[in-house]
């Protein structure tokens, strides 16, 4: 196609990449949909949560001479207490409100930590340093890191891994139930409050691992790792916030054509859209297929 390279092997970079953040897609993807089928708050603030841990990370690195592996365990631990606060704080009160009005209310947060994150670290040239990213490989001519590697795995796993354990352990089962109806769960004998608990932190460190990676996959900055958040919000639309396997292919989906665009001249400063017109696509051929298979049943 006029625009795009012509040999497929200078695509393969891209590939790469775009894979790369579709696993994390899918990670943030899978903790946004638990969130929101056990508490019913689809978090605006998970890239913000991501973003803050990911900061810290990098000064605890830079300006306290923190080992790395200490400093990357503060980003992910800093996303869990977060969250946790936040949801034990804010999830009371919330807690018979409308999902729109649950969810308006996280953009308070992702507000509050963006502009912490602006003001403390405006004034400083930032790169995340991983130790993953030191570890290369070349494959079919393609540079591939570890970073890359472990952001595609991880994605996968934490998909299977959530799927198996909301299906076969006695919590999982408890946040199935509180999805369906609270009110019965709760006169079930089932904790409801520890239930929500648990997903808040789970959902919170999933954040936090996230917006590790994206630093390093993306870069270090504030207003971008909070907005990243887009794109696994339109996987989980997608997916209809319900199946965790679609998150993860529509957040897979999203990543490559994100990263694929970008070798297009004309194209590429469109590729923030990317999300935004694959949703829309997804959702209206949904509609439709739904409508049709109406119109079939009553014919």
């Amino acid at each position: 196609m006029l625009g795009f390279p012509n040999d497929w092997h200078e695509y393969l970079p891209f590939i790469v990449t775009g894979l790369a953040l579709g696993g994390v897609y899918g990670l943030s993807g899978v903790g946004m949909v638990v969130l929101y089928r056990t508490t019913g708050v689809l978090n605006l603030a998970f890239g913000a949560i991501g973003g803050m841990g990911a900061f810290i990370a990098w000064s605890l690195i830079n300006d306290s001479d923190w080992p790395d592996w200490l400093a990357y365990v503060a980003c992910v631990a800093f996303g869990a207490a977060v969250s946790f606060a936040y949801g034990m704080l804010m999830g009371p009160p919330l807690a018979g409100r409308d999902p729109l009005v649950k969810s308006a209310a996280t953009l308070g947060l992702a507000l509050i930590l963006l502009g912490a994150m602006s003001w403390i670290w405006s004034d400083k040239a930032r790169s995340m340093r991983l130790l993953t990213s030191q570890w290369r490989y070349k494959v079919l001519g393609t540079q591939i890191n570890w970073t890359q590697i472990i952001a595609l795995a991880l994605g996968v796993f934490v998909t299977v891994a959530t799927s198996v354990f909301l299906r076969r352990t006695g919590l999982g089962t408890a946040m199935r139930a509180l999805a369906s109806d609270r009110e019965i769960t709760a006169t079930l004998g089932v904790p409801v409050r520890r239930v929500e608990a648990a997903t808040w932190l789970v959902s919170g460190a999933l954040a936090g691992a996230s917006g590790l990676l994206l630093s390093n996959l993306v870069g270090m900055d504030a207003a971008t790792l909070t907005f990243l958040v887009i794109s696994s919000l339109a996987a989980t639309l997608i997916a209809r916030v319900r199946s965790l396997v679609v998150t993860l292919v529509a957040a897979m989906v999203i990543g490559l054509v994100s990263a694929v665009i970008t070798t297009n001249f004309d194209l590429a400063p469109y590729r923030n859209m990317t999300p935004f017109v694959l949703a829309a696509v997804a959702l209206l051929f949904l509609a439709r297929h739904q409508q049709i298979s109406f119109a079939r049943r009553y014919q």
